[in-house]
Formats: C-alpha cells, structure tokens, sequence
C-alpha cells in the first residue's frame, strides 16, 4: 500500500530554508521512533529544499524513501515524502495546489519572518489523510496542465543533491535542528542497512 509520511511548506531565504507548515504520518514507525523520524523528515526537507534552486521540481530517492520537492519563484516550497510507489506526477500535483492554496491565505509578506507555531494554514493534514490514496488526486491531475511542461529531476539519493564534497553524515553531525537521539538513530539505521549492501 502505498504512503505518505510527511508534508510541509516552507520558504527558501538566502542561506537556509524555514518550515512555515508541516503534517506527518507517523503511525507506521514505533511511538519511540516517532520524534526522531519526525525530526529527520524534517531535516531533510530543509536541505532539499535549500539545494533546490528557484522556479524547480526535483524527486530525491533515499532509502525506502521519495522526497518531491518545488521550489516556486517566489521562494515558497513544498515537500512531500511518500514511499517509492506513489506517483511523482501525483506528488508534485498535491504540492503545487498545497502551495497554491497556501499563498492564497497566508500573505507572503509573512513568509521570510513567520514561525510555523504561527501560521494559520490548517489544510496540510486534511491533505495528508486524504491523499494517502493517489486516487484520490486523478481529478487534481487532470487540471494540472502546468507540470507537464516542467522537467522534473530525478536522483537517486539525497546525496546527489548537496554539494561537491559533502557528505549526508557530516551534515547530520553538524545539525543543531537534530537532538543527539536522532543523530543516534540515523546512525544506527545506517549501519543497520549497510550490513545488506554488496
């Protein structure tokens, strides 16, 4: 079956990018698991979106993961992670309208300064649940003439999307948004997946 875990809008500034809205679905990882997927998912969707240059769409595949991504020339973004088999036309449909809907009610004179604890944007968990079924977009797919005519980049893992020289594991170690339980825990995750690749 396939998945969503998380959604969120931000806003791209000069340096850094900054969550003004966010849902997740977690219930699939254990309670103790939760807080540090959450702020890994979290962590991820930042630097995408940081390395995602204005006016683009980009798939990153990470592990069992898929992060979409778009950036608007207006410097908000939307990030969606969804297993491998949700559609990428799906995804990147739901989060053009997530970010439509948005600057629709949320003025962009408050995006560069806004916190997320105070934004009012209640829709991203509706879309979350309702959209766990890709089918439920069909009809949203139909009206979005505008993503065919943008190329979307694939990578297969998020380590094509950072700079020359740096390294996922020095970004995690290096994080202040990330406690030490989830540097432990993507460390851990990380040896634990390495014992199956040949």
């Amino acid at each position: 079956m396939v998945k969503v875990y998380a959604i969120a809008v931000l806003y791209k500034g000069m340096n850094s990018a900054t969550i003004l809205k966010s849902a997740y679905e977690l219930q699939s990882f254990s309670y103790f698991q939760r807080k540090s997927v959450q702020e890994f998912m979290t962590f991820v969707s930042k630097t995408i979106v940081e390395r995602t240059q204005l006016a683009s769409r980009q798939s990153v595949k990470e592990g069992e993961y898929m992060c979409q991504v778009y950036v608007r020339a207006d410097k908000l973004a939307g990030v969606l992670i969804t297993d491998h088999e949700y559609p990428n036309r799906v995804a990147h449909t739901l989060i053009t309208k997530t970010l439509d809907e948005f600057s629709a009610v949320v003025p962009a004179s408050s995006w560069a300064t806004a916190e997320e604890c105070t934004v009012d944007f209640s829709m991203l968990p509706q879309h979350l649940a309702k959209y766990q079924n890709p089918k439920e977009a069909d009809a949203l797919t139909k009206i979005q003439s505008e993503l065919d005519e943008t190329k979307i980049i694939l990578h297969d893992t998020i380590k094509a999307v950072l700079e020359r020289g740096e390294k996922l594991d020095d970004l995690v170690e290096k994080s202040d948004s990330l406690t030490m339980h989830s540097k432990l825990f993507y460390k851990t995750a990380r040896k634990t997946n390495s014992c199956c690749n040949f």
